[in-house]
């Protein structure tokens, strides 16, 4: 916890993980400090042994919160959906319920981990086309799937933890160069979520650490 009693999140502005926390964080109205945790930086921040001691993965985010300090961004949306219930970001139904953890696990295993920094810092030459081809691959199963789950989001109507995924990630791709025009659903989902206050305040270029340049 910080010192005065706040969830700490330690995070690093650009981190598309760390992003789909601050937004479950304010989407239920949880007041949190951040603890930037440079990853390029010196060799990368996170490498540090006194951040193993945080988070011995040595990624972001972690979020310490009642007494114990969480990694992984799923688990840490999920412990916050379970301790603090309101607004959800599960649905109620079990059928839909089961479709938001198949999206969000489709990004969050399936394409973010094949480009993230740690993976292309190893693949060297050729990582942009690397991190198109995966960021490409997953969106069209991705495009696919929503042609039976979204409404205005990606589950329906209502805003849920597949959603805090997927604008993350469409960042991503937008940054990687990724013809976003061939994912209509997905660009159509994304730019509706854009709108709202939750996703813009926590957007990476309104973080404490975000560079100048970035703004």
């Amino acid at each position: 916890m910080a010192a005065d009693g706040k969830p700490l999140l330690f995070s690093y502005f650009r981190s598309s993980c760390s992003w789909r926390v601050r937004i479950a964080l304010t989407l239920k109205g949880i007041e949190y400090e951040q603890r930037p945790v440079n990853l390029i930086q010196a060799g990368g921040q996170q490498l540090t042994d006194e951040y193993r001691r945080v988070n011995p993965m040595q990624q972001v985010p972690a979020l310490r919160i009642d007494g114990v300090t969480l990694s992984q961004s799923l688990a840490i949306i999920e412990y916050l959906e379970e301790t603090r219930p309101q607004p959800p970001l599960l649905p109620r139904d079990p059928i839909k319920r089961g479709q938001c953890r198949m999206i969000s696990d489709l990004i969050a295993s399936g394409i973010q981990p094949l480009q993230n920094l740690g993976v292309l810092q190893r693949v060297g030459d050729g990582k942009l086309e690397w991190a198109q081809h995966f960021i490409s691959k997953g969106f069209q199963a991705l495009e696919l799937l929503l042609q039976d789950t979204a409404g205005r989001y990606c589950v329906g109507d209502e805003v849920t933890m597949a959603d805090l995924c997927l604008v993350p990630q469409v960042a991503n791709a937008d940054r990687f160069q990724v013809a976003l025009g061939q994912f209509p659903t997905i660009s159509r989902i994304n730019q509706a979520l854009l709108q709202l206050e939750a996703f813009q305040v926590t957007h990476p270029s309104r973080q404490p650490d975000t560079p100048p340049d970035v703004m």
